[in-house]
């Protein structure tokens, strides 16, 4: 296996020496298309071996073995003209590219690249990035799940904290979500706000381990998994990422999930299981709101995800959802947000997870699981707690799905503990508020210290103001 980490740092180095590179969001646009293309091409020449008659969708000239494979291949002013040239470089191809034998396949590969962008101005740094990607060979595995490894290692590697980390979510709680949720091969699979498509990666994983067995369910499973991604780099990152799946044609949509028109769900629209991470805090479309009923609408894009997830279900389907404290409390549409999933669904399961598990990122975050079509009788709550002796997670100290040994094993039997308690609907606070805390622990938590030594200095000040107060009107008066 690769040295990842290595990998992905001399890329980073090596485009920073590029004019034409700004930052790590077009660092990793720039590495998106690219991947792609050669996940891709490793991907066709696996199924060329596999399957009669299989043909790649791409051109033979654009096809990475071609122009990429080759250290010693075209380069510097060459190789920019080769990506660029308006009429048919590579770009100009593959954003007009039709394939009648597939052309399903075609119309991603079209779509990537008409969201995509060649940043790099230096045909000799784009030489050099691509020596370092022929580095991977996604294909030279007797493990599958390497590929997941090298991918997620490569988000996090090039992830900011300003913008990117909402793309992804830890391996950790997306593996749980999946297991506790538990998707059935047949059942359609979707996550309206994908990312780069590790919840889908995770369900995939979850029913070929478990179901599939025959071509035929292969051929199921390839048909169950649904992803809709807004944002240009992370539609491209997951679309590769299902790709590098096994997903010959990902069910894969470059869209606004929340432009949706809430009426206009029905039976074919609506699926068995939701797996998600909605983005909040986010800036929504102008007039997205109206969309949905009256009484829901707002303009915090997770607590809209809320109620289209409800809509999107069949009745008797399962959702697992992150959400932060600021959604599962709050009066206003908020409150009646919670009281229609209360009302609508059965809120079985609330998981409250440390301030730092979605690092860098320090949001107080929830994993809520639900099944439509039945109202919720009580609600049960698991604090997970930090590895004993850790203060917090951070990049070199992420949270861990061994961690959750406990509550698997908890999950189906049910009995409260010093981490684990039940609170009927009825006995929530007004207003349905779900922030409920752990009623066995003690609140040890005595507030930031940087706050702390600043409220002191500053009673500390007042004293000294009093003292002297005091010392002047003692003065006075013994002058009278």
């Amino acid at each position: 296996m690769p040295n990842i980490s290595s990998i992905i740092k001399n890329v980073r180095n090596i485009m920073r020496q590029d004019r034409g590179v700004s930052g790590d969001a077009q660092r990793l646009e720039q590495l998106g298309w690219l991947l792609f293309l050669k996940i891709l091409d490793d991907k066709d020449q696996e199924l060329e071996l596999i399957r009669d008659r299989y043909k790649s969708v791409i051109p033979e000239k654009f096809q990475w073995r071609n122009w990429a494979a080759d250290a010693e291949g075209i380069t510097g002013d060459e190789l920019i003209l080769f990506i660029d040239h308006p009429t048919d470089g590579l770009f100009a191809t593959l954003k007009n590219l039709k394939a009648p034998h597939a052309p399903q396949r075609a119309a991603l590969v079209k779509e990537v690249f008409d969201g995509s962008n060649n940043y790099m101005k230096s045909g000799y740094e784009l030489r050099k990035v691509i020596n370092q990607l022929n580095g991977f060979d996604f294909n030279n595995s007797d493990d599958r799940h390497v590929f997941g490894t090298v991918y997620e290692s490569i988000l996090v590697e090039l992830r900011d904290a300003g913008n990117k980390g909402e793309y992804y979510t830890p391996r950790a709680i997306t593996q749980l979500m999946t297991q506790m949720t538990a998707p059935r091969l047949g059942e359609k699979v979707l996550d309206p706000a994908a990312g780069t498509g590790g919840f889908l990666s995770a369900a995939i994983d979850f029913i070929r381990e478990k179901e599939v067995r025959t071509l035929d369910d292969e051929a199921i499973l390839q048909k169950s998994i649904t992803g809709w991604e807004l944002k240009p780099v992370s539609y491209v990152l997951g679309l590769t990422n299902l790709i590098l799946h096994g997903l010959d044609v990902p069910d894969w949509h470059y869209l606004d999930s929340l432009k949706t028109e809430y009426n206009t769900i029905g039976p074919k629209q609506q699926v068995e299981c939701i797996l998600a991470n909605p983005p909040f805090g986010a800036s929504i479309a102008d007039g997205v709101e109206t969309n949905f009923p009256q009484s829901f609408r707002c303009r915090e894009s997770a607590d809209l995800f809320v109620i289209l997830m409800i809509q999107l279900l069949k009745p008797g389907g399962r959702c697992a959802i992150v959400l932060p404290d600021g959604c599962i409390t709050g009066d206003g549409y908020k409150e009646r947000i919670r009281e229609k999933l209360l009302t609508d669904c059965n809120l079985h399961t609330i998981i409250r997870l440390p301030q730092s598990t979605f690092f860098p990122a320090t949001v107080s975050t929830n994993l809520l699981f639900f099944q439509k079509g039945t109202p919720t009788k009580e609600i049960w709550y698991w604090e997970h707690r930090l590895p004993e002796g850790q203060k917090s997670y951070s990049k070199t100290k992420a949270i861990q799905f061994d961690e959750f040994a406990p509550l698997i094993e908890w999950w189906d039997k049910r009995a409260e503990s010093d981490v684990a308690w039940k609170v009927k609907v009825g006995d929530l606070k007004r207003g349905f508020d779900l922030d409920v805390k752990n009623p066995h622990s003690v609140d040890l938590d005595h507030g930031d210290p940087t706050a702390l030594l600043h409220q002191l200095q500053q009673s500390e000040a007042r004293a000294a103001n009093l003292s002297e107060e005091l010392r002047r009107l003692l003065t006075t008066a013994l002058r009278a």
